[in-house]
């Protein structure tokens, strides 16, 4: 049994106010009735959220927390207090971020970015800003070129941070971002180059051969939505490059020369024509 976490656990007994699981070494551990799915019997198997309630009880529930232990997630500040602010995070009682672990003065209404953990002295699900104490070096098993799961986690003065497959921090450079991208959201992203240091730079499109291939596919189907024609040239503009294809320059012409090679398209002084079938 995890804290924290959904876990798999029996139905022991029913009662009026609910039924009680087997949280092993938690004990008998209740899930209040209004959690309670129906037709659930004894013996059966429940997949629950294991937390502790307000009197530090162990308590199961079936709602689903927008993180569990060990996850990120943005969250809206719900109030206040002396303690620190409560978050909203899916469950009825908030998720507290203690003003220890803040990085700036909060008020109801912020989005902040947190990490979701147990607190190892009173074993609440807490949440902090200071995530990145959370994190590990990046695994020996990944390397250079790999995709790997993204969770955007804010920007900087070069780009965006983000968290690699849930455990190591990297960067997305904003000059070579050409979609947008949004504190929370998740991507899939390809690791561009791990640095001397140890810090991970990351890109959202593939690197080589094979992401100029995604690139010229995608630029092959803009000319068919396009009706066979993109008004682009060498002589383009970067700006007017990416307003039409959403690309930098140095792509779209890799992506044009893939497609020439393949005698799918035609250049012309006015534009990439794309040749019949």
């Amino acid at each position: 049994m995890e804290l924290g976490k959904f876990n798999t656990m029996q139905v022991l007994k029913r009662v009026d106010f609910g039924i009680y699981l087997d949280g092993e070494e938690f004990g008998e551990v209740l899930m209040p009735a209004k959690y309670v799915p129906d037709g659930v019997q004894v013996g059966d198997w429940l997949d629950g959220f294991l937390y502790l309630d307000s009197q530090g009880r162990p308590v199961v529930t079936t709602q689903k927390p927008l993180a569990q232990a060990g996850e990120m997630a943005c969250l809206e500040v719900s109030w206040v207090t002396s303690v620190g602010a409560f978050l909203a995070w899916g469950l009825e009682k908030d998720l507290l971020l203690p003003f220890s672990e803040q990085t700036r003065d909060l008020k109801t209404g912020d989005r902040v970015v947190v990490y979701v953990y147990v607190d190892p002295r009173s074993k609440r699900l807490v949440a902090t800003q200071k995530w990145e104490r959370f994190m590990q070096p990046l695994p020996d098993t990944l390397h250079e070129g790999d995709a790997v799961d993204l969770w955007i986690a804010g920007r900087t003065n070069l780009g965006y941070k983000a968290v690699i497959n849930g455990q190591s921090v990297g960067l997305l450079y904003q000059n070579e971002l050409f979609s947008p991208v949004q504190t929370g959201q998740q991507r899939v992203g390809y690791i561009k180059r791990i640095r001397p240091d140890g810090k991970v730079d990351l890109s959202l499109t593939q690197q080589g051969y094979a992401g100029v291939q995604s690139e010229s596919e995608r630029l092959l189907q803009l000319l068919k939505d396009k009706g066979g024609f993109l008004p682009t040239t060498d002589k383009s503009s970067p700006e007017d490059i990416y307003a039409l294809c959403s690309m930098s320059k140095k792509t779209y012409k890799k992506a044009v020369g893939d497609l020439y090679k393949r005698r799918l398209v035609e250049l012309t002084d006015k534009g990439v024509k794309l040749l019949d079938d």
